[in-house]
């Protein structure tokens, strides 16, 4: 059976953020951001391993103390300028564990919303499709109206939001095929938001599976205190579980 495996990309320098250092090692909870991530990725029985692909010279990766989160995680120090770059460069360095066939969870390192079911439901729902199964992504039905701006930022029209979904991560592959479908785009200089515009570029059709709304990136300044509550949410839950 083929395995499961997770590449973070995570060489991105957070410029966009405006922050004193990169986005995903900004706190939260006391933690770094990527750290939540990290760990709910560790956790899930469904994953073997759990690649972080680093900026070369990252220097704050080494600052923090990841030990709790077990075996399963290893660094790779392959980031390129672009995600794209970093997930192909992850997958070339994978190649040497995993093989074509077994499949490979990239998951953005500032989703920290994301769940143990999210995975499975994701995992189950791509291998329902059996050997036509090319891959699937979470994602969510667009649920509020859509307008197009005009350059100075008045209505343009208003979008029919019919069979539009908002993707969300993890979005999952056969690590050969996306290798294949991310090194074409890259050398057609062909601009990948996502692993998914690069399998759809070389003519699949992934699944798409229901997420979760919790399952949101952090983009924003802001955006801090609703993963904060969200996550304090979620292991005061826990907590009373087990009491």
């Amino acid at each position: 059976m083929p395995r499961h495996f997770a590449i973070v990309p995570a060489a991105g320098s957070g410029a966009r953020f405006g922050a004193e250092k990169p986005k995903q090692y900004l706190d939260l909870l006391g933690r770094p951001l990527i750290y939540h991530t990290l760990k709910v990725l560790t956790a899930s029985p469904d994953i073997e391993r759990v690649w972080v692909v680093l900026s070369p010279d990252d220097r704050e990766w080494g600052q923090h103390d990841w030990s709790e989160l077990g075996p399963k995680l290893e660094t790779l120090r392959c980031g390129g300028a672009t995600r794209a770059e970093s997930v192909s460069n992850g997958l070339q360095a994978a190649a040497m564990v995993a093989g074509d066939d077994d499949w490979v969870l990239v998951h953005d390192a500032a989703r920290p919303g994301l769940t143990p079911q999210l995975i499975a439901r994701l995992v189950a729902g791509v291998e329902a499709e059996g050997t036509s199964a090319v891959g699937g992504i979470l994602a969510l039905p667009v649920a509020d109206t859509l307008k197009r701006g005009d350059a100075a930022q008045h209505i343009d029209a208003t979008v029919p939001r019919d069979g539009l979904w908002q993707a969300q991560t993890p979005q999952m592959f056969p690590l050969g095929l996306l290798e294949r479908a991310l090194r074409e785009a890259l050398e057609q200089h062909r601009i990948v938001t996502d692993e998914a515009s690069a399998i759809e570029a070389a003519g699949h059709a992934p699944l798409l599976v229901p997420g979760a709304l919790r399952n949101f990136k952090v983009t924003f300044p802001d955006d801090f205190a609703l993963a904060e509550a969200i996550l304090a949410h979620s292991a005061s839950l826990n907590e009373a579980s087990q009491a």
